[in-house]
Order: structure tokens, then sequence, then C-alpha cells
């Protein structure tokens, strides 16, 4: 009879450590995602301030910058699969912005621009950084949900897996500038 609860005793422990482990990993999983939103948020704040130093100091490339200004709004707006798309949109925008400052001298000079452009540039890093973060979590969550003897534990608990951030196969192309 002690041998039954001694076996009882250990076989929950180890079902408890294991939807522990997993509710772990749901969590990272849901900051890491979280993250994202974090420094998104941040480029979503520092755009409009670049968009007025640039209009400042280029006015006639308005189109450009206009571009920009609906790119960000889209991306700000979307929701579900459309928001990778949109916030792939914003990066595209932001590098042609970018490219089109190198024409300019004096905007590339001025001390502000720089410094929202390398603002910018160290967010689009962190968000690189936040996706990659996130998807290294996910996996590690998919691989337990699907490995034994954790399945049986995340079927129990009706823990699923979560989604990969991914990016279309249009999206994986270099964007060429031209002006």
């Amino acid at each position: 009879m002690w041998t039954s609860i001694a076996i009882i005793a250990i076989i929950s422990l180890y079902v408890i450590c294991i939807y522990n482990n997993l509710i772990a990993l749901r969590n990272q999983s849901h900051e890491a995602a979280a993250t994202i939103d974090t420094q998104l948020k941040r480029r979503y704040d520092l755009i409009p301030n670049l968009v007025e130093t640039v209009r400042a100091a280029a006015n006639h490339e308005k189109q450009t910058l206009n571009a920009v200004i609906s790119a960000r709004n889209m991306a700000m707006n979307a929701t579900g699969p459309e928001r990778v798309s949109a916030e792939n949109n914003l990066t595209q925008t932001l590098k042609t912005l970018f490219a089109n400052v190198e024409n300019y001298p004096t905007l590339r000079a001025n001390e502000n621009f720089l410094e929202l452009q390398h603002e910018l540039s160290d967010t689009e890093t962190k968000i690189q950084s936040a996706r990659q973060f996130y998807n290294t979590v996910v996996m590690r969550l998919n691989t337990k949900i699907e490995q034994f003897p954790s399945n049986i534990v995340a079927n129990l608990f009706s823990i699923k897996q979560e989604t990969l951030f991914e990016i279309t196969e249009s999206e994986r192309t270099t964007p060429q500038v031209k002006f």
C-alpha cells in the first residue's frame, strides 16, 4: 500500500513539474510578445518626431514622408496576421526614407535627425531581437508540447502551441531603393 502511495506521489510530482514548466514557457512567450509590442510602441512614438525633423529640412519629400505616416498608421491599427505585413511594410518604408535622406547632406548633418535616426535604428534592432527571442521561446514551448510525456500533460490541461513570428515570401526579398 505504501509503495502504491509513493508511486502515485512521484507521478503526481512529475506531472506537476511538467505542468509548471509548460506554464513557465507559455508565460515567457506571452512576455516576449509583449516586449515586441513595447518596442513597436517605441517605434510608433519616434516616427512622428523623425517625420517632423525631416519635413522641416526637406519639405519637398512629401511623398516619402506621407508614405511613412501612412505605413505607421496602418501598422498601429493592424491586428492578427495583417499586423506582420503592416509592420514589415513600415520597415521597408523607413528604409526608403533613410535612403532618400542620403541625398540631403544638410539633413544628414542635422543633430536632431541623426539622434532620431539612431534611436529608430536602435529600436529596429531591438524589435528584431525581441522577435527572435519570441520565436526561441515559442519553439521551446511547442517542442515541449509535442514531446512525450509532456504532450500528455499539455493535452490534459489544454495547453496549446503558440504561433511563430514569420514573414511572407515577398517580404524575404531584398528591397530595391529607386529614386
